[in-house]
């Protein structure tokens, strides 16, 4: 597939590589030339130089070829007039924007379209961040939570502590400890290792132990690998941008929730747009401050700000402090993994969290779904299998008779409102919706081939 990636900020650069790798032809149009440059030392991709907005920019690019327009620049208007010229000229077939802006989402379905703007696909990396955000808030104790077909099943990352029943004991023993709750581990990390899990897998302490499982079933599956921490109640943000606005507005009717910012003009807007909110101002970092305001009895500091240091620093101190759970926004991807598991439990990168929503789009086959795992290149996929025994290489097949990739599992099926974790016997209908695991992302392709139909699997 050939595809031009306007923007080379920390989601282009993170879509590009993350593409380069799966056989496609990628340039990427950035008018910073030191970022171009840093990325084609590094990747087997072409950069052009120039405004990503412009007719002779984008004819350049190759765009009167293209499959697909991703703009991710740092600037909505840009990326709306670049699909409208690659539209208008070239009639790009998929076009997708980074819209950050409010004003232009509320106003999402008369604008973006044909005959307006033709944007087939909006990615608002906000928005995404603050979901992400709120999930972790409503699964106490998990580090990762991703939802599948509209939430029906989710894939929950948890820290095997020691007390957890099943601590010291083969996963074989996970269906006796539950009778009557299906679920499946799809990952385990030990130690930046992954772990390719089987019946006979001993869960360690500190494992990070990834498992599917119906929505309603995740809370009792938590259990039984660390003792069950109590809801929280009392959030305190730390930075009153567009990311902790939603977010505090999101939550503010059923948590209490406290939101800093530095600038008065900011704080005012604040305490006009949320309801139930309490908007101070001041630095979050301020141990004076952190103190007045009973940090010691908050149960989830979320540092949101612009600024990594500061938010890593402020994050380091609520938590000393007595901060139940801290949570800290990185927007450099290279310090995530750096920094998380020690004062800070949860490191959110707004580049990863935005990756797969990309993806989704990107992959062939009927990808509806694409998550990035917090560690390692692993990913979790929902893919639609369509056809039938003779024209699909899933559909009408058990799952052990289903030539998967190596380092690839099932670990789920949803068939319209029914869920079935996945077992060797369970046979795939057509229009399932199938959740895979895959450890080595190079193998995508081969996934994407399985759930294409009339396609010969090699």
């Amino acid at each position: 597939m050939k595809i031009i990636i306007l923007g080379a900020g920390q989601v282009g650069s993170t879509l590009a590589e993350n593409l380069a790798s799966e056989d496609n032809d990628i340039t990427v149009v950035d008018n910073k030339e030191s970022k171009l440059r840093d990325l084609s030392d590094r990747l087997d991709i072409q950069t052009v130089t120039g405004m990503g907005s412009m007719p002779s920019i984008l004819e350049k690019a190759g765009a009167d070829d293209a499959d697909m327009l991703i703009a991710v620049t740092s600037s909505d208007e840009v990326n709306m007039i670049a699909c409208q010229v690659s539209y208008s000229l070239y009639r790009t077939p998929t076009r997708i924007a980074r819209i950050r802006s409010n004003d232009y989402l509320q106003n999402s379905e008369k604008l973006f379209k044909n005959d307006a703007i033709p944007v087939d696909v909006l990615i608002s990396p906000e928005q995404v961040v603050c979901d992400y955000i709120r999930r972790l808030i409503e699964t106490p104790g998990a580090l990762q939570v991703l939802d599948f077909v509209e939430g029906k099943i989710q894939l929950v990352g948890v820290k095997a502590i020691k007390g957890g029943l099943l601590v010291g004991q083969e996963l074989r023993y996970l269906r006796q400890h539950m009778p009557s709750v299906d679920t499946r581990v799809a990952a385990i990390f030990r130690k930046d290792r992954s772990i390719i899990p089987v019946a006979s897998t001993i869960i360690e302490e500190d494992d990070e132990v990834f498992f599917i499982a119906a929505r309603n079933d995740i809370r009792a599956v938590m259990s039984e690998l660390r003792r069950q921490e109590k809801a929280y109640s009392r959030i305190m943000i730390a930075g009153g941008g567009n990311i902790g606005y939603r977010l505090a507005k999101s939550i503010e009717k059923r948590y209490a929730v406290k939101i800093f910012d530095r600038g008065q003009e900011r704080c005012q807007w604040l305490s006009e747009h949320l309801d139930y909110a309490l908007v101070l101002q001041g630095d979050a970092s301020n141990q004076e401050l952190l103190l007045e305001e009973n940090i010691e009895d908050t149960d989830v500091f979320i540092a949101l700000t612009n600024d990594d240091e500061a938010n890593i620093m402020a994050s380091m101190l609520a938590k000393r402090l007595g901060a139940r759970k801290v949570m800290t926004l990185i927007n450099n991807s290279a310090y995530v993994d750096l920094v998380q598991g020690g004062d800070i439990d949860v490191a959110i990168s707004p580049s990863q969290a935005t990756i797969g929503g990309l993806l989704s789009h990107v992959r062939r086959g009927d990808i509806v779904n694409v998550h990035k795992l917090r560690r390692g290149a692993a990913e979790a996929i929902e893919a639609i299998a369509h056809g039938d025994a003779q024209s699909s290489k899933v559909v009408g097949r058990m799952i052990e008779d289903i030539d998967l990739p190596e380092g690839c599992t099932i670990g789920a099926i949803a068939r319209g409102e029914q869920v079935f974790i996945a077992h060797d016997d369970l046979v795939i209908e057509p229009d399932d919706h199938v959740m895979l695991f895959l450890t080595d992302k190079r193998r995508t392709p081969d996934v994407e081939r399985l759930f294409q139909v009339g396609l010969t699997f090699f």
